[in-house]
């Protein structure tokens, strides 16, 4: 049975609207929580940016369910080491019900430290070391590692949780695809496509969890939801690796320009048509994902949570 999570969006809610928003969307009936980690968010309008870690602890306290950060780019500006401690601390606070989403990042987020930003698969590499590190650290070994990308001296995690914290990959491309599927627990994408998933598979990924996210526009008025996404989020209809190599919000701005909001509108469900969005989960849990996050954009999350409660959940429990 495939499971429904809510994915909070630190791009554009600040620190204690993200843990209100978890506290509803446990009430509401959704069973886990994603949360996104980013330095910048995509672009001025969605207006906020808080330290997931931080954010990750008060979440521990405010709720029961599981949370996984989606995703953590564990390369450039956090350095496998930190990203291991904060991890392995967060999975302590939430009992263990902790997952760590990994991916390969982008110029938004990495760029701020000032270095040059690698191509893709210089990225993979970066991630796949960085991982190896990662799960080292786990275990509550010292470590001390001499890569192609990373050096670490007599690191060890004194503060570690019972089990090592699993660790998703996400991927888009068919070479991440298969990275996931040989170094990850689990596999991260945002496509109902049922590919990436056999591709996965394949490369090791076998029967281990793959999960997948959506955004969403709830609200009475079809078109009023269609402006409030062309506003927040044209960002999300970029083609291709702009996303990834863009470094700034302005610079994404600037693309997100040629976005149009009938290109959103074909993309993205919005309004209150309660079908629609059933259909739109509907095809990720056809594409065979095991556990599915949904995000409301914009400002009216009391209003989604009802929706979904009353309407949306019911239809899939199913």
């Amino acid at each position: 049975m495939t499971e429904f999570g809510y994915f909070l969006s630190c791009e554009e809610h600040g620190p204690t609207e993200l843990v209100e928003q978890a506290r509803m969307a446990e009430q509401a009936g959704f069973t886990a929580l994603w949360i996104s980690d980013h330095f910048h968010p995509w672009n001025d309008r969605q207006g906020q940016s808080p330290f997931v870690w931080s954010v990750i602890g008060a979440l521990s306290e405010a709720v029961s369910l599981p949370v996984e950060t989606a995703v953590t780019c564990p390369t450039v500006r956090m350095h496998p080491v930190l990203a291991a401690q904060a991890a392995a601390t967060s999975s302590v606070l939430l009992e263990g019900r902790f997952r760590l989403g990994v991916g390969s990042g982008e110029a938004l987020n990495e760029s701020v430290l000032g270095t040059a930003w690698p191509e893709a698969a210089v990225r993979l590499e970066m991630l796949e070391e960085a991982v190896q590190i990662i799960r080292r650290l786990f275990e509550g070994e010292e470590v001390s590692h001499r890569g192609r990308h990373y050096t670490v001296q007599n690191a060890r995690l004194y503060t570690v949780p019972d089990q090592p914290v699993p660790i998703d990959v996400s991927a888009f491309g068919p070479q991440a695809a298969e990275v996931a599927g040989r170094i990850g627990d689990g596999f991260i994408t945002m496509q109902p496509e049922p590919e990436p998933i056999e591709r996965f598979r394949r490369s090791g990924g076998g029967t281990k969890p793959v999960t997948a996210g959506l955004k969403v526009c709830w609200a009475l008025d079809h078109e009023e939801a269609v402006r409030t996404a062309h506003r927040l989020w044209p960002n999300d209809q970029l083609p291709g690796e702009l996303p990834q190599v863009l470094p700034t919000p302005a610079h994404i701005d600037q693309a997100s320009s040629l976005v149009t909001p009938e290109q959103v509108a074909e993309h993205v469900t919005c309004g209150s048509d309660t079908e629609a969005h059933v259909a739109s989960i509907r095809r990720y849990v056809d594409a065979g994902f095991d556990t599915v996050y949904v995000n409301q954009m914009g400002p009216d999350q009391q209003g989604f949570f009802d929706f979904y409660r009353t309407k949306v959940l019911p239809q899939l429990a199913g």
